[in-house]
């Protein structure tokens, strides 16, 4: 049997699923019965995407309830791969059921619950398994699936303090005291401070053992810290901290945050006497003042810590006002600037003291004004970079008129210059010194954009930013501010070279995706079969695939290796990708996309409907990053990512809801799929329900609801296409209601398609005799009456024509162009999709609705025609951009920026043609992709 078996590993293992297939049916032949290759075959099934055979064949092998190792870890892969995490949890547990005594058993079955976050019948199975083969660490399995099960939100809230003491009394029973074990240890703290048992907890972190686990261990120290806080004890931690700081020579900033911590905790704590208190902290802030002093005097330069304490200090000495030198803050920024000026980090280390006005700012400018151009030593040039910043943050509006904004620009661009010869002996992969100044150059020349809304400051941030990358290849930063810019001038094809030149890994696909994708269907070409956006929105979701099957496997090894305070971090992480936000706009942007290119078929509307409601259901989580854009511009302006935001919105929670809002609504009318023929269809588990309260109500509701905060959200030409998409799948719907056919019907042609694919009837369905199958059964009650289309839809193409226009005529950034254009595409595009169901003519006369067909057809051509008349334009505007002409416009306006040396007329003049093709590629490509997505749907 094991030589028969072996192939059939080998080629799983090689990815050679059809000779896996193969091997399985010569098995299978002469031993029809044999549970393990059936495993096997329904294995390589999945993973030749032939689902329905695979799902014949696991029903088959999970009827016999299989209790052996091999079948059991294959159907484990099966299940995984078909999303069944229920059924994997009840095949282990009647395993399980089948052999009480296998150890084994028992542990897969609680990591099968493990997996699906089933935290209640998790700790049934480990405390049964600690009776039955009392071993400690299924106590502890119990204790933390107790704990889990008190923190998910389903629980009722009476339950969580049960869980709780639950969980207590079973850590108390362990035969092994827990700081044997420092995971165990802090199992039992956490415990002890979920219930408020402060003094108990105390008692433990500060007996000679805990003391011993603490200071081993980070997560324990940190759980420590927290018990003093909640315990009140803020004082004497602060004379810990301080003691360790000065016996210790420990630099960790916490210890330093505790004593300044220590220092004001007088002014909150209540029934004191406000003055007397005061009083209190003033002695406290000098001997603190004298105690980071020390630290400065023993540190010197070599650890910035206690003079970032002292400016800490005096900051809120100043906020509390205590303050009794007022020049104090000045003197420490001045020692601190001369210190450390010449460090990298030195800006964002002063950021947060520098917000001074008056006297004090006149004095650190003058200060910051000493400070001139050097390129003597990068140590040099980074002081003079930092004084520059620091300068510039403080500027009034006054002093930030275009003319001396340009002036500004030119200054740092002539500085970077200069100090690119300090890096001329640099490896490719290191960073030039002088980076930073070619950054606050274009960030001046974006600020006057924003100002006079002239695109030639664009132009010279672009190109002055392509001339520091090609010197610095591996700076991310310049790379993001360029994909911001290309983004902006409608060089779309530009951005993306640069985003992914940045080589984003992992989790950063979710975190740094939305600088790409923030509504990305406004330059995809999917319409003329360019999928590039498109599969770079694929690229980017695969993070969450990775997530859902490899982190509960993470969560489980953190259980088999009692890794108990990672777990819940685990869990979090898990929850934070699976209920992403930016997965969700991503998605979105994809469904734009994909309508644009694939035929619109009762396949994609069905898939993309049963899809889009279980995002409807979710609660989401923002873990987009904006701060890692640096932000150089001053404080009286909007911040950088501000300035370059695409159309001057970013797509949030709202934006979402309102576009999944029209899509459900959209689809579902396109749709003959009711919520019993979903739930007899669908393949897998559905996502766990949210405990959001709006997700109760009826779907339809939830649909029809406008929320401001939503609209908010929308630019004012998306804000009129969801109007637009409101209005015309209520004029719809009546019509979609009395044709479409009844469940009984589409289960039929399901179960006729399945049988005509796999050879087998669908399982589970009981079709009635007399189920027509053509969904044209006679119809008791009249049609609908025919109503004439709201005026909104009849009008809208017309509107947005006059809409093209205006935004053409009055010299808008491209895309800004390309959203009208793209906006009035989908429009056409929904309307297609509500109406495919109106287009074939044995249902309109079944129905009696030839009136309704009329108004569709004329609203179709309507349409049609201003899609063909932007094409049009759009063709005419592309060839105008890629000309010698239009390129010599754009080095004109680079001429502040063009110098001899390196940065010349040739190396502009190259950026502004690579601009230029890009601009022609995207516009040409949208005009000729309407024309195709017409004659498609014509």
């Amino acid at each position: 049997m094991d030589r028969q078996i072996r192939p059939i590993y080998e080629a799983l293992d090689t990815g050679s699923n059809k000779s896996a297939i193969l091997a399985c049916n010569k098995v299978l032949k002469k031993q029809p019965n044999n549970l393990l290759v059936k495993a096997l075959k329904a294995l390589a099934l999945v993973r030749s995407q032939k689902v329905e055979e695979a799902l014949l064949l696991c029903d088959e092998v999970l009827a016999s309830k299989p209790a052996d190792d091999p079948t059991l870890t294959a159907m484990m892969h099966v299940l995984r791969g078909l999303g069944r995490h229920m059924d994997m949890v009840t095949m282990y547990e009647d395993a399980y059921k089948q052999h009480p005594g296998n150890e084994e058993l028992g542990t897969q079955t609680f990591f099968a619950n493990v997996r699906i976050g089933n935290w209640k019948a998790a700790q049934q199975i480990a405390t049964k398994m600690h009776k039955q083969f009392q071993d400690d660490h299924y106590l502890y399995w119990s204790v933390m699936s107790a704990l889990l099960q008190a923190h998910d939100p389903t629980t009722p809230e009476a339950l969580r303090t049960v869980l709780l003491k639950l969980a207590h009394r079973l850590v108390s029973s362990s035969a092994t005291p827990s700081f044997y074990h420092a995971d165990r240890f802090h199992l039992h703290v956490t415990v002890l401070k979920e219930l408020g048992l402060y003094d108990e907890a105390y008692e433990m972190v500060e007996s000679e053992t805990g003391k011993i686990v603490c200071s081993s261990n980070l997560a324990c120290d940190e759980l420590r810290r927290e018990i003093w806080k909640l315990k009140g004890l803020t004082e004497e931690a602060g004379e810990r901290a301080e003691r360790r700081i000065l016996e210790a020579k420990d630099r960790n900033w916490l210890e330093f945050a505790t004593v300044l911590d220590a220092t004001f905790a007088g002014l909150l704590s209540e029934g004191s006497d406000a003055e007397t208190a005061k009083a209190a902290v003033g002695e406290r802030i000098v001997k603190t003042r004298e105690l980071f002093g020390k630290v400065v005097e023993e540190d010197g330069v070599k650890d910035r810590s206690g003079h970032l304490a002292l400016l800490e200090l005096e900051r809120r000495a100043r906020q509390h006002g205590l303050a009794t030198d007022s020049a104090a803050l000045n003197s420490l920024l001045e020692s601190y600037f001369q210190s450390f000026g010449g460090k990298a980090c030195c800006y964002e280390d002063l950021k947060p003291y520098i917000n001074l006005e008056g006297d004090d700012l006149a004095r650190w400018t003058a200060v910051l004004e000493k400070q001139t151009a050097s390129y003597t030593s990068v140590p040099d040039l980074w002081r003079y970079i930092n004084a520059q910043k620091l300068l510039r943050y403080n500027l009034s509006a006054a002093a930030l008129t275009p003319e001396t904004e340009s002036q500004r620009a030119a200054q740092y661009l002539d500085a970077y210059l200069e100090g690119l010869k300090l890096g001329k002996d640099l490896p490719v992969y290191e960073l030039q010194p002088a980076d930073d100044l070619a950054i606050l150059s274009a960030q001046a020349f974006v600020h006057v954009w924003k100002q006079t809304s002239d695109e030639a400051f664009l132009y010279n941030a672009a190109a002055l930013l392509e001339y520091a990358v090609a010197r610095s290849k591996m700076s991310y930063q310049i790379r993001l501010h360029l994909v911001r810019i290309y983004r902006l001038l409608g060089a779309p094809s530009l951005a993306l070279e640069h985003y992914r030149s940045i080589n984003v890994k992992q989790v950063q696909n979710d975190t740094l995706s939305h600088f790409i994708l923030s509504r990305a269907s406004t330059f995809s070409l999917s319409s003329i079969g360019d999928l590039t956006y498109t599969s770079e929105c694929l690229e980017a979701s695969r993070i969450y695939l990775s997530n859902s099957e490899e982190t509960a496997e993470f969560i489980v090894r953190a259980f088999g290796s009692e890794k108990y305070s990672q777990i819940r971090d685990f869990i979090m992480f898990e929850d934070r990708l699976d209920n992403s936000l930016q997965r969700d706009l991503v998605k979105m942007e994809h469904v734009r996309m994909r309508i644009a290119h694939e035929p619109i078929n009762s396949e994609l509307v069905d898939m993309e409907l049963i899809e889009l409601k279980f995002i409807f259901d979710r609660v989401h989580h923002d873990n987009r990053d904006f701060d890692i854009l640096a932000n150089y511009q001053p404080r009286s302006v909007t911040p950088f990512n501000q300035q370059t935001q695409f159309l001057e919105k970013t797509p949030g929670l709202g934006w979402l809801w309102v576009f999944l809002k029209i899509y459900i609504k959209a689809f579902q009318l396109a749709s003959d799929l009711d919520d019993t023929v979903e739930d007899k269809l669908l393949i897998g588990d559905r996502p766990k329900p949210s405990y959001d309260p709006e997700t109760k109500m009826p779907l339809n509701e939830r649909l029809a609801m406008r929320k401001q905060e939503e609209i908010d959200e929308l630019t004012p030409d998306e804000s009129l296409f969801y109007d637009y998409a409101s209005t015309l799948s209520q004029w719809l719907t009546p019509y979609h209601d009395y044709t479409r056919p009844p469940p009984s019907a589409v289960l039929a042609e399901a179960a006729k398609i399945t049988e005509q694919k796999t050879g087998h009837p669908l399982k589970g369905l009981e079709i009635p005799p007399n189920a027509a199958t053509n969904g044209h059964a006679r119809k008791d009650e009249e049609p609908p009456a025919v109503v004439e289309p709201p005026e909104l839809v009849t009008k809208y193409f017309d509107d947005m024509s006059k809409r093209f226009k205006e935004v053409l005529e009055g010299k808008g950034l491209p895309h800004e162009l390309l959203h009208v254009v793209t906006l009035t595409q989908e429009a056409f595009l929904l309307f297609v999709i509500e109406t495919t169901r109106f287009k074939a003519p044995s249902v309109i006369k079944a129905n009696k609705l030839g009136a309704l067909a009329q108004h569709i057809k004329e609203i179709r051509a309507r349409a049609s025609g201003v899609l063909s008349d932007i094409s049009n334009s759009l063709i005419s505007y592309a060839e105008r951009e890629a000309t010698a002409e239009r390129r010599r416009e754009i080095v004109q306006a680079c001429k502040p920026i063009i110098h001899e040396s390196g940065l010349d007329h040739d190396f502009v003049l190259n950026v502004a043609k690579k601009i230029t093709d890009a601009r022609k590629q995207i516009v040409d490509g949208v005009g000729k992709g309407m024309v195709r997505v017409c004659k498609t749907h014509a």
